[in-house]
This record gives structure tokens, C-alpha cells and sequence, in this order.
């Protein structure tokens, strides 16, 4: 049988069991497995899987994961975030769409402390969503606006996401933060942009809040601005030394872990049922992530022993004669197709044993393409039917906010998010000059 046939068969079968329900990571893995004892028999079938789980043991940067997963769900469950939002209602509330604006900074901050979009989600959509419906804000905007910014949780260093990509592209897991700060702060302030210019164009949308309930004191305002600053200074204390070199990554994340649970405690909020929670949470998610990677690995391997992604870039390049932009951006449109129904770890696992490696035959940066693959997994996560997002706002947001209603409102975050996919692509430096920078000096 050809290699072609083979690996097209390979892809098939495994988006056939994906389609029934399978685990992401039982399906790749088991058609790893399958796929590599009948091109090489036991001994080569065996060996495959081994050696993924060899790889990723001894792969020291993954001890960041489970640390910076704990930071964010001890800032979550002692409630260490809530004081983020106290924080910008009183101080920008009386701007026009202030609390809006005050939301997208709150989800870069739960960025910062947690590196998922589901913990900028549950915060936004259980925090923010009621208060700024109840201060008569257009729910078509609040809902858009707390779907894209908990979106900025895969992008905003440290995110969980781009150290998926950082095992299974071989790249630097710390440059990979870097590439995604500045797009992911670019993306934001586009966002805070998008929403003053609606709310200046038209008031009734995010109404300002009225001086009584803004009028707190002074004493007050500054009491807030240091409980919503603490989360900053975490971030700070753990960044600052990494970036100048001082520490490791996997130093770094420890630290703030350890800032993390300080705070809490010294906040008087680190109780029993929040330990518990953050450790079996942390936990949990670990270890997907990890039968992930090992999946992802073992198929990956087979990949190479076939070289199928040899044949895949003779057949754009050589047959079909395409331009590597076209290439790419013929990438960027699958993972949006994809997105409509698999989530971002998914979609990465399946076509990283092709893309990644054809990516680096055309001549892009592989860190630069891991923040284009990240901007366009934000962007499925919002892509009707069946995004990701879409599906968690249905899941926690009031019954007043239909599913028609969320639909309609990520239409122009979307078109910001494309706007800033497009940016990134036409100068990649964006995403490399932070790097670049660091890692020089």
C-alpha cells in the first residue's frame, strides 16, 4: 500500500472515532499504536509508544503545567479574582462602556494567573455578566465581549495551549510566551477600542454609572486597587526574574505558585475546600494534557517513519505549484472549519504531525506559526454552530441570553480577532521582537 494511502487512512479512521465519542487522546493513541504494529510489527509498534512516554517524562519544561494550572485555580477558588472586577467597577465605571472595558482588562489578568479560557469564561459570565446586565448594558455586547476576552486565556502567557504546541512542534516553551504577549495585548486593546468607539456612538449601550454608586471614597478606591493589584504583583514577582534571566521557567512557575498560595493565605482564604479544589483540578487537567502529548507523539512518530509529510509538501509545492502564503493560509482556514466542532488541543494533535513539520519545509518560524495557530483557535472558539465558547456562555449564562443572542453577539469580535490574525501575519515581528529580545540579551 502506498504511504500516501496509508496516512490518509490513518487520518480517516481516526476522525471516524473522534466523530463517535472517543477520548481525543484514546483515539490518536490507539491508531498511533495500531498503524505503527502493522507498518513495523511488535517490536516497532511497541517501541513507538515507548518512546513518546520516554520523551515526555524526561521533557523538564512540562513541570511548568501543573504549576501554573494550580496558580490559577487558587486565585479562582479563594476568590482572589473577584476583587479584580470591585477594582474596575468603581474606577471605570463612570466611563461610557467602562465596565466593559474594565471586563476585557479582567480577562487579561485571569489570563495571566491561570493560562486557560474556560476560568476567564466562569469568572466573566458568573461575575461580570450579571452586574452589567443589571446596570442596563446591551446584553448583545456584554455577551460578545466576555466570549472574546476569556478567549485571550490560550494566549496570554502562561498559556496552557502553547505549551501543547511547545512539545509537539519542539519549540522553546518560554520563547512561545513571549511570541504571544504583545498580539495578546494588541488583541485586547483592540477589543477596548472597538468597544469605547460603540459606547461613544452609542450611549445606550454601556450607560456610565450614576455618582452615587461610584462615590465609595478614596480610602476605599485605594483599598480595592490594592486587593485588585495583588493578582498583578503575583504575575510580576514570577515573570520579572525570568525574563532577566535570573531564574528558569520551571523556576519561575514555581514561584508563582508559591506567591499564589501565600496570598491566599495571608488573605485569610485558603481554606480546606479551595486547597482541595486546586490540587484535584490541577490534577486533573495535568494529566490530560499529558495523555495528549503522548498521543500526539506516537502519531506524530509514525508520520515521520512514513514520510508523509514529504509526499503532502511535494504535492502542494512541487505538483500543485501553490505559494508558501497560500499553504498557510489554507492551514489557518482548516483550523477554523475544525474548530466548529473539536476544541483547540484537539485540532492541534491532529493535524500537528503535518502542519508543523511542513510549516518549517516552507521557510516560516515555527514560534511565529504557534501564535497564528493560538489567534486561530481563538477565532473557532467563536465560529458558529458548534463553537467552544459559544457553548460554554449557553452553559453559564442567564436565561434572558438566548443561544440566538450569543450567536449574534461575537460577530464583530470575531471581525477584530481576523483583523488581528492579519496583523500578525503581514508583521511577524509582533509576535518575535519580545523574544528575539530576551532571549538575545
Amino acid at each position: 500500500m502506498p504511504y500516501e494511502l496509508i496516512a490518509i487512512l490513518m487520518f480517516s479512521t481516526m476522525m471516524l472515532m473522534l466523530l463517535t465519542g472517543q477520548r481525543v487522546f484514546g483515539a490518536i493513541g490507539f491508531v498511533a499504536v495500531i498503524a505503527a504494529l502493522f507498518l513495523w510489527g511488535d517490536r516497532g509498534g511497541y517501541d513507538i509508544g515507548f518512546s513518546a512516554a520516554i520523551k515526555l517524562m524526561r521533557w523538564y519544561p512540562l513541570l511548568t503545567l501543573p504549576m501554573f494550572i494550580f496558580m490559577g485555580y487558587v486565585l479562582s477558588e479563594s476568590k482572589i479574582a473577584d476583587d479584580l472586577y470591585k477594582m474596575f467597577h468603581v474606577w471605570m465605571g463612570g466611563l461610557r462602556g467602562g465596565l466593559a472595558i474594565g471586563t476585557i482588562g479582567l480577562m487579561v489578568l485571569i489570563s495571566a494567573m491561570n493560562g486557560l479560557s474556560v476560568a476567564g469564561m466562569a469568572i466573566g459570565a458568573t461575575i461580570a455578566l450579571p452586574e452589567l446586565l443589571k446596570r442596563n448594558y446591551d446584553k448583545l455586547m456584554v455577551t460578545g465581549v466576555i466570549q472574546a476576552g476569556s478567549s485571550l486565556g490560550i494566549l496570554v502567557p502562561p498559556s496552557v495551549v502553547l505549551v501543547l504546541y511547545a512539545m509537539i512542534a519542539r519549540q522553546p516553551v518560554g520563547q512561545l510566551w513571549l511570541a504571544g504577549a504583545i498580539p495578546g495585548l494588541m488583541m485586547a486593546t483592540m477589543f477596548i477600542i472597538y468597544i469605547a468607539i460603540r459606547c461613544r456612538l452609542n450611549p445606550d449601550l454601556g450607560p456610565a454609572l450614576s455618582a452615587e454608586e461610584r462615590d465609595v471614597g478614596l480610602p476605599e478606591k485605594l483599598r480595592l486597587l490594592r486587593a485588585g493589584l495583588l493578582p498583578v504583583v503575583i504575575f510580576a514577582v514570577m515573570m520579572v526574574p525570568f525574563v532577566n534571566g535570573w531564574t528558569s521557567l520551571v523556576e519561575s512557575s514555581a514561584i508563582g505558585a508559591i506567591a499564589a498560595f501565600l496570598a491566599a493565605v495571608l488573605k485569610g482564604r485558603m481554606t480546606r475546600a479551595v486547597f482541595e479544589t486546586s490540587v484535584r483540578q490541577t490534577l486533573a487537567i495535568t494529566c490530560m494534557f499529558m495523555w495528549i502529548i503522548l498521543a500526539a507523539l506516537a502519531f506524530g512518530a509514525v508520520f515521520d517513519g512514513l514520510g508523509a509529510v514529504k509526499a503532502i509538501e511535494n504535492l502542494f509545492t512541487e505538483q500543485w505549484g501553490l505559494n508558501p502564503w497560500v499553504i498557510l493560509i489554507l492551514m489557518q482556514l482548516s483550523f477554523l472549519v475544525m474548530g466548529t466542532f473539536l476544541d483547540d488541543t484537539a485540532m492541534l494533535v491532529i493535524v500537528a504531525p503535518l502542519y508543523v513539520p511542513l510549516v518549517g519545509a516552507l521557510g516560516f518560524d515555527l514560534v511565529w506559526y504557534g501564535v497564528l495557530y493560538t489567534i486561530t483557535c481563538q477565532i473557532a472558539y467563536m465560529t458558529p454552530p458548534f463553537g467552544y465558547n459559544l457553548f460554554l456562555m449557553r452553559a453559564m449564562a442567564p436565561p434572558e441570553i438566548t443561544i440566538r443572542d450569543i450567536y449574534r453577539s461575537i460577530i464583530p469580535f470575531v471581525g477584530v480577532m481576523v483583523l488581528a490574525l492579519a496583523v500578525v501575519m503581514i508583521f511577524p515581528q509582533i509576535a518575535l521582537w519580545l523574544p528575539d529580545y530576551v532571549y538575545g540579551k
